[in-house]
């Protein structure tokens, strides 16, 4: 059984990472003692540095089967799940296992950040019950990787969102009961409107009209379908589906009667501590930034391109920036459910102010004092397909009942690092991708492509300064 530390010894085996503090420098064994919650809350308190350093290290280790790696009696699916047939392979580029690091597909051009066509995986959750062993799109929607940084800014404008719509949503409710009439409400948060419902006296609530979001009224940041409610989710799954190392939080006693849920030998491969230290590293990423280190020529362009993709109607869906109250970070979040940690779980949760990290004096403010996050999205989900151009309509299979011509609004921030482009990773050019918009984004498309050739080059310019630092 892996055993938890308490806290006394932690600053040292921590500093002896990623070996464990009672086997030599030179093992192969990454996690070794895994992390009580307690254990990461307490270091959050002291010593939060090291806290993060421990999930850089778990970001970037290459896991081993003494660290858990591998499930071979267990399926990809979420929702744990044992396999009905034989054992799964240590690796394939199928339901995975496929990767031995996290850093191996979130590697460019930097750990957490985004990856190649090489390093894509393949979406299968809508499948729980099933070994899932194609790639056939009937049965798989294949992804390219998407970057995680400044992810804490985006799960905690989620965060506002979701409080602002819940908050709207109950408003209507008891207007409703009230006036003994219906109540037809707009649901608007940070600029962004996800439609309308209608509350009745009785407590029904018509939510036929609502746009690009949940019926839970949840705003899910995270993966191209906008279906991950929080980074800690995000890494349960991951830690499950591309290496086999399984948190106890879903894969434990608690949900599936053991503690060695996969049957590879190993219990208790990631206490909640270590998912928290993995999360919190991700929050803590320097967001995207602007490059100035151009030539003049190519600033000027860039300005000319950054009004003609105003102009077109791009910032339509993706929003130059939204508004942001709070830098405070907790973990566990407020929204999660069953199956991950939750708030009310702990007595008390993790808190990170992102205001302190050393890249929050480059956030600009408005004149509320709220932080502006320069994202380029909304997230939103919306149709990106048409009879005319189905390009990015290239899944068969939906994912957690999000249709199949429904995605999330790609944030741009970041984008002059991130080639190739599209939910595949398989339009090698920024003018493709910008081609391929159909749907919703299909004026601002056409308006680009009926521009002239300087004008286009000069939002590909723009487009082009938005870039992920090394």
């Amino acid at each position: 059984m892996r055993k938890v530390l308490g806290v006394t010894n932690l600053l040292l085996l921590l500093s002896a990472c990623p070996a464990a503090a009672e086997e030599p420098a030179w093992s192969e064994s990454h996690i070794g003692t895994t992390l009580t919650f307690a254990d990461a809350l307490k270091l959050s308190q002291t010593n939060l540095q090291t806290l993060l350093d421990r999930g850089e290290m778990l970001f970037t280790a290459k896991f081993t089967t003494l660290d858990g790696a591998g499930r071979p009696k267990a399926t990809q699916a979420i929702v744990p799940t044992k396999r009905k047939r034989g054992e799964n392979a240590s690796f394939q580029r199928t339901g995975g296992p496929d990767a031995s690091a996290c850093s191996g597909c979130h590697n460019d051009p930097i750990p957490g950040a985004a990856g190649e066509f090489v390093a894509n995986v393949f979406a299968s959750e809508g499948f729980e019950s099933a070994d899932f062993d194609s790639i056939d799109p009937q049965f798989s929607s294949e992804r390219n990787t998407n970057s995680m940084t400044g992810s804490g800014l985006i799960e905690l404008l989620a965060r506002e969102m979701t409080a602002d719509l819940q908050t709207q949503r109950r408003a209507a409710l008891q207007q409703a009961r009230q006036t003994g009439k219906d109540v037809y409400a707009r649901l608007e948060t940070k600029g962004v409107r996800f439609g309308f419902i209608t509350a009745k006296p009785d407590g029904i609530l018509d939510i036929t009209k609502l746009e690009g979001i949940d019926t839970d009224l949840v705003v899910r940041p995270f993966s191209q379908k906008g279906v991950f409610t929080s980074l800690r989710q995000f890494t349960v799954n991951a830690m499950n589906q591309h290496h086999g190392i399984e948190a106890d939080e879903r894969f434990g006693a608690r949900w599936t009667g053991t503690d060695d849920f996969d049957e590879d030998g190993k219990a208790h491969e990631l206490a909640a501590g270590d998912v928290s230290a993995v999360a919190l590293w991700q929050a803590t990423l320097p967001p995207p930034t602007v490059r100035t280190d151009v030539p003049s020529d190519w600033q000027v362009a860039a300005a000319n391109g950054e009004r003609a993709f105003a102009d077109m109607g791009c910032t339509e869906c993706h929003k130059t920036s939204l508004p942001l109250r709070s830098l405070a970070f907790s973990d566990p979040g407020p929204f999660d459910a069953a199956g991950t940690l939750r708030r009310a779980d702990v007595a008390t949760p993790i808190n990170v102010d992102l205001a302190a990290r050393p890249w929050a004096s480059g956030l600009a403010r408005n004149e509320k004092g709220e932080w502006l996050v320069p994202l380029f999205g909304d997230l939103k989900r919306h149709v990106i397909v048409d009879e005319g151009i189905a390009t990015l309509g290239n899944e068969i299979m939906g994912q957690r009942f999000v249709e199949r011509d429904v995605f999330m609004t790609a944030e741009l921030w970041g984008i002059g690092s991130t080639a190739p482009y599209g939910h595949r990773g398989d339009i090698t050019t920024l003018d493709g991708v910008i081609r391929a918009h159909a749907g919703e984004g299909r004026k601002a498309r056409d308006a680009y492509v009926h521009s002239d050739d300087t004008t286009r080059s000069h939002l590909i310019a723009f487009l082009k300064t938005l870039v992920i630092r090394k």
